[in-house]
């Protein structure tokens, strides 16, 4: 069984502490789902975990089976079996989905045969999440709706089938079909491949399709309560500043103060 161990996770972006501590264990087959207001920290998390540029780790580790991620650039991090997907995928002009996955299963160094039938594979793949397989010819994520954007970024995750998933607020953009055969995706593939997932986002609703193991609440940079599943339904009950309220605790970090920073992101 692997594990994702996040311990004692602090980072700064700009100068700026937003994570100030963050405790979080993830198994194989296991759904944790990570809910907090907008400046909690939810997507610098993501963005340490996978690497980005511009986020300073100041304290704490993460680890996939005792190797430390902190210390791999992002295409090891990958190889070592973390897969993010994006809240606001971006486009890539001229390189079809079956090229990238093509590209990164070739950088895992597979057996030979590895890669062989890969785009009856994808073209699969997007049928199964309702995808027109005319995107299947364009640049990945060009003139896609958000819908077809947050099921490429589904296809990509089944098709390279990592060990865990972050998954920075795939609920984004989603109308309700949309969210049913993402969530239900997901889901069967945590049962069928023993994927771990870290689920990132501000409401239940994604919650109803891809039910987690446990849920955590992030405020102002550190998880200040987890639970079981009905956790998230006290959240969506009683709001993020009645739980903050209660626990004694700030509801978001201040901003980091403004930059021209190229690798800067604009939430937290």
């Amino acid at each position: 069984m692997s594990r994702l161990a996040i311990l004692g996770l602090a980072a700064r972006v700009r100068r700026q502490e937003i994570l100030r501590g963050v405790d979080l264990e993830v198994g194989s087959g296991e759904v944790h789902a990570l809910m907090g207001p907008n400046g909690s920290g939810k997507s610098t998390l993501a963005h340490v975990l996978a690497g980005r540029p511009g986020y300073e780790v100041t304290a704490g580790s993460v680890t996939v089976d005792g190797v430390d991620l902190l210390e791999l650039p992002t295409w090891r991090r990958a190889q070592a079996g973390l897969l993010l997907t994006h809240q606001y995928p971006v486009e890539v002009p001229g390189v079809r989905l079956v090229d990238l996955l093509e590209a990164a299963l070739a950088a895992r160094e597979l057996p030979a045969g590895a890669l062989d039938r890969l785009g009856e594979r994808v073209a699969a793949e997007a049928e199964r999440l309702g995808m027109p397989a005319e995107l299947l010819a364009r640049g990945v994520n060009v003139e896609f709706s958000g819908g077809e954007q947050k099921r490429a970024e589904t296809l990509q995750l089944a098709v390279l089938a990592p060990a865990f998933a972050v998954l920075d607020e795939i609920d984004s953009g989603l109308d309700v079909d949309a969210l049913r055969t993402v969530g239900a995706r997901i889901g069967a593939l945590v049962a069928e491949t023993g994927l771990g997932v870290l689920a990132i986002t501000h409401y239940a609703r994604l919650l109803s399709v891809l039910r987690p193991d446990r849920v955590h609440v992030l405020l102002a940079g550190r998880v200040v309560r987890s639970g079981g599943p009905e956790l998230a339904d006290e959240v969506e009950r009683i709001g993020y500043e009645r739980l903050a309220a209660e626990l004694g605790v700030e509801l978001a970090v201040p901003p980091p103060p403004p930059e021209r920073d190229p690798f800067a992101d604009p939430g937290f």
